[in-house]
């Protein structure tokens, strides 16, 4: 029974949508359908209908389709239409059959609505807000449609016309706290003092027992420098509400503005313990009294108070180990601020800002065991970051563990966006240093060059690869290209014009070699050992020998406490002669 029940009740819905149908074909303006037009597109736009409730979307959206193409000018076969645009991704698609579907039914307020939200969500603020106007004047009813109206304004940078609207909305509702506030606001933010000190005290009025009101009148006047005034509204709410949270931060702020720091810090530390203030705002008032600080030693000390009141109350609040932490490493405290930090990686492992704090810290103490510990526990959440890979290669090098550096700096340059061509261009330079370091010279000059293809500017590689090239005396063309491209890029680089001058001098050309290499130790007060052996070279080829001699003299001991190979510079010395 209930199944032929049911069966009546849809052929009943079935001939209420066809009468209806018929209706809108005999009073829309628009060329009516022939009566077996009609029914085809009744018949399968009902399917569609079916389809969709059913959950079958991808057949409701090609029946749509087919309806469509008997009838074009179906406002409601349009307007469903249009949300599988969007589920799609095709915005344009959507907001044609919207724009449509309101053009043939101008007075349907969900058609109009729907292409309303979409022009705002596609930023075609003009259009939205000409939308939004004429469904006011249509619906004044609907506070919604203020609201929107009045934040299109504000996007436009028109506050003026943004209040007016919320005006629209007082008018049609009466005054509400919410929609005050935001005139309050505006007002404020556009220099309208005037008129935002009548908001207020238009809402101390009406709730005339409202603390709030009365300390938001006071922060208007400490916002003028008028402290006693300021003074009177924050009595006044006291004596409504002694322990509103908001007062002890209006209070402090007031002792701030007349100079007692003391007052002020006692002020913020009850707001601080007082249970009816919500974390976030704690913490947002904490943030905010810092940043007013020099932050002198007393001034830290009085912080540190302030954050060790609120870790006794809320021990596991992670953002609170976040912030303290923070705090602590503006005042040197690694080892706790580390502590704070390694909290809040432990307990929301998924943190990447926590990671990335934490390994900051580690890598500026140097410890490379530190960190590859931290990039091995942030790799577990983040296999995809390739910072993490880098330094922990960069660690794994500074222990000579030269072979898990190569594979740390592959895996960083596998997961790199190829977008990201600095960071590929330093993972390659990287891997090129260590081939070359390991003497798979074939190698390294292929990661060079790879490195330069990322990024052709990449100082470092450009030093590096022609360096190692004069030292092979191979592609010595090249060679020099790139030595002038990183002098060009830091012309007072001792170290790369050290390298240039070298280039000259094994292309022969002596005297340019002697030029960049007195202009790399005039930028140095100590040159390198290094630097003072191949001065002593390019003189010894010019025929300078007791300045060559020297240049290699004072060469001598900085190269034994750079730990090079010295016994080649001692028989230079010995014998008064360059050799290879």
């Amino acid at each position: 029974m209930q199944m032929v029940s049911d069966k009546r009740a849809f052929k009943r819905v079935i001939i209420s949508v066809l009468f209806l149908s018929f209706c809108m074909s005999l009073f829309a303006e628009k060329p009516p359908l022939s009566y077996e037009d009609q029914h085809k597109f009744d018949y399968f736009f009902l399917d569609a209908l079916r389809l969709k409730h059913k959950g079958e979307h991808t057949d409701a959206f090609n029946t749509l389709q087919y309806a469509l193409q008997i009838d074009s000018t179906s406002s409601a076969a349009l307007y469903e239409i249009s949300h599988y645009y969007l589920f799609l991704k095709k915005e344009d698609q959507a907001l044609s059959a919207l724009k449509k579907a309101v053009a043939y039914s101008p007075d349907n307020y969900e058609y109009k609505l729907a292409l309303a939200s979409l022009t705002r969500d596609l930023e075609k603020n003009k259009e939205a807000i000409a939308l939004y106007e004429e469904l006011i004047s249509e619906h004044p009813q609907e506070p919604e449609l203020y609201y929107h109206l009045s934040n299109l304004y504000l996007q436009q940078n028109d506050p003026d016309k943004a209040i007016e609207a919320l005006n629209g909305l007082e008018n049609n509702m009466g005054i509400n706290e919410a929609v005050s506030l935001q005139k309050y606001r505006l007002y404020q933010s556009s220099g309208k003092g005037d008129e935002a000190l009548q908001v207020i005290e238009t809402l101390a009025a009406k709730f005339p027992t409202e603390s709030k009101f009365q300390i938001l009148l006071g922060d208007f006047y400490l916002e003028s420098q008028e402290l006693d005034k300021a003074l009177s509204y924050y009595e006044k709410s006291a004596q409504m509400d002694a322990d509103n949270p908001y007062y002890f931060i209006s209070m402090s702020n007031y002792y701030e503005a007349k100079g007692d720091g003391e007052a002020a810090a006692q002020e913020i530390e009850k707001a601080l313990k007082n249970p009816a203030l919500d974390m976030d705002t704690k913490l947002g008032v904490l943030g905010r009294y810092i940043d007013g600080l020099d932050l002198e030693s007393d001034d830290r000390n009085t912080v540190n108070a302030l954050f060790k009141t609120l870790m006794e109350q809320h021990s596991q609040d992670k953002e609170l180990n976040r912030m303290y932490g923070q705090f602590l490493l503006l005042q040197g405290k690694t080892e706790e601020a580390k502590f704070q930090l390694q909290v809040v990686t432990e307990a929301l492992p998924e943190d990447i800002a926590a990671w990335t704090q934490l390994l900051k810290i580690v890598v500026k103490e140097g410890n490379p065991d530190e960190i590859i510990r931290i990039c091995d526990g942030a790799l577990v959440y983040f296999p995809n970051v390739p910072e993490f890979y880098f330094y922990k290669g960069t660690a794994c090098l500074l222990k000579q563990e030269y072979a898990k550096a190569l594979e740390m700096y592959q895996e960083g340059l596998d997961v790199t966006p190829i977008e990201n061509k600095m960071l590929l261009s330093t993972f390659a330079g990287q891997m090129a240093d260590i081939h070359y370091q390991l003497g798979n010279r074939e190698e390294a000059f292929a990661f060079y060059d790879k490195s330069l293809q990322y990024n052709d500017r990449n100082m470092v590689v450009l030093n590096n690869y022609a360096y190692y090239l004069s030292l092979a005396k191979e592609h010595l063309d090249k060679a020099e290209r790139m030595a002038a491209a990183a002098v060009k890029l830091q012309s007072d680089n001792a170290t790369y014009l050290d390298t240039y001058a070298w280039v000259f001098f094994q292309q022969g050309n002596y005297s340019l070699a002697k030029f960049y290499i007195e202009s790399a130790v005039s930028k140095n007060a100590q040159p390198s050992g290094e630097i003072l052996e191949h001065y002593g070279d390019i003189l010894y080829k010019i025929g300078h020998t007791d300045r060559a001699v020297s240049e290699w003299e004072k060469a001598l001991p900085l190269r034994e406490a750079e730990g090079d190979g010295t016994e080649l510079l001692k028989k230079k010395i010995a014998d008064r002669m360059y050799y290879e």
